[in-house]
């Protein structure tokens, strides 16, 4: 048992953030006990609590579309001339994906899950890729996140890139995996690359499987015009209608990207309860364009992810933020967005963890410290403008996952070295390799 005192608590009550100072005593992997009182710092009496110092606590971030598998794609050789994204994908991530072994995959989700604590993210949607190490792939990336205490939702990217062998496999990856997770940390969804790259047959087993096992998918949608313009040239339906058209939406799915969107794909994915999850600083680096904000039904639940960029998915709702301003969207209609989506994003994710915390007493303790002390009154009412402008732009300090620091004064409470020599090991193996896959 020990206490966080000296701290603002953002407590979530039905849509609304309601900060309050105070202490916190967690206990047995559980808030105990909330203690509301005055702006007035009291003394530390006990060498286990900690000193908030007027600092501000939250629910930990959410990582709605990670790619762990492409962390170690830093510094590789030069791919060549890549004018499009189709071109990208073929130099670079169709020939990585293939070379990956399980302990190259290991040292990634290493490198991914160190990242993620640092920026105080402890639930991850990953949707992973490779190839040729395709069974059990899945049970390793959650044996080394479970190393870290991190909590995750994860999928194979099923595709037919790469036959029909592959493709299956994939599928049987999620059977299999349904029995290796036994407890609840871990979860599935239904992992497809994208439309493009996907036949009828395979979407007719992703059906079968989804309504199986109550299943969500996860998929890149119309991250590129290609996705769109491949698609209908094949079936005459754009994307989202043909994953409507095979019964494969559904309010647990993650639609990733989702830029080049028609009217009528918007509204069949708001009767569908699906998410959209946008990427944008991978869609900038990829030169994809950005969604026309504008345009979003704001009954669609707008989650965030990285895209395996990075880690950081407060810098993620920033963005987001940022460039909603950019589309001429007032002050009001983009803080009543980011808002919305917030608790948006917590009814989804509380599909597959439903004991995610909102910071009352008896929640799971899961909680992390931004190093921001409020400039000025911290209130249910100005929550938002401290968010935007203060919080995300600050370091996380601690992290805490039911009860245990995974990070404490920015330390994260592993031995960063020793897996930092795992990755060095593994990286300069898939960098050999991918210099020789582009000779």
């Amino acid at each position: 048992m020990f206490k966080i005192k000296n701290v603002w608590i953002c407590q979530i009550n039905d849509n609304n953030i309601d900060p309050f100072f105070g202490d916190i005593e967690l206990a047995d992997g559980s808030i105990s006990s909330l203690i509301e009182r005055d702006y007035i710092f009291e003394n530390v009496e006990s060498a286990e609590d900690i000193d908030g110092a007027g600092r501000v606590v939250t629910i930990p971030n959410i990582n709605f579309h990670e790619h762990f598998y492409s962390r170690l794609a830093k510094g590789l050789p030069s791919i060549g001339p890549s004018t499009n994204f189709q071109e990208i994908l073929e130099n670079l991530w169709w020939k990585l994906d293939k070379l990956l072994d399980e302990d190259m995959l290991k040292a990634s989700v290493h490198m991914g899950a160190i990242e993620s604590i640092r920026n105080g993210v402890t639930y991850v949607f990953d949707h992973h890729s490779s190839p040729n190490f395709t069974t059990g792939s899945l049970r390793t990336i959650g044996d080394v996140m479970s190393q870290y205490s991190l909590r995750g939702v994860l999928c194979f990217e099923t595709s037919d890139r790469n036959g029909k062998s592959i493709s299956e496999d994939s599928i049987n990856e999620h059977v299999n995996t349904f029995s290796d997770f036994d407890n609840l940390d871990f979860q599935v969804l239904l992992g497809l690359h994208a439309s493009f790259t996907l036949n009828d047959s395979t979407l007719n087993l992703a059906h079968k499987l989804l309504k199986e096992h109550h299943l969500g998918i996860h998929i890149h949608l119309c991250e590129d015009k290609s996705d769109a313009e491949i698609t209908l040239e094949k079936t005459n339906y754009t994307p989202i209608e043909r994953l409507n058209n095979f019964g494969l939406l559904n309010d647990r799915s993650i639609l990733a990207h989702g830029i080049h969107l028609t009217a009528t794909d918007y509204k069949i994915i708001s009767e569908s309860g699906s998410a959209i999850a946008y990427n944008l600083h991978s869609n900038l680096n990829n030169s994809v364009g950005i969604p026309d904000f504008t345009s979003v039904p704001k009954s669609i639940p707008i989650l965030l992810g990285t895209d395996g960029m990075h880690a950081n998915v407060a810098s993620s709702l920033k963005q987001y933020f940022l460039l909603m301003r950019n589309a001429g969207l007032s002050f009001e209609e983009v803080f009543g967005r980011i808002s919305s989506n917030y608790f948006k994003q917590l009814s989804f994710i509380k599909q597959y963890f439903h004991d995610f915390p909102s910071l009352h007493i008896n929640d799971r303790a899961d909680l992390i410290i931004w190093d921001y002390v409020p400039p000025t009154p911290f209130t249910k009412e100005n929550f938002w403008g401290h968010y935007i402008y203060g919080i995300l732009e600050s370091p996380v300090q601690h992290v805490i996952q039911k009860g245990n620091f995974l990070m404490k004064d920015f330390q994260i409470n592993f031995d960063v070295n020793e897996k930092r020599k795992i990755i060095n090991t593994q990286g300069n193996r898939l960098f050999q390799k991918f210099s020789e896959a582009v000779e």
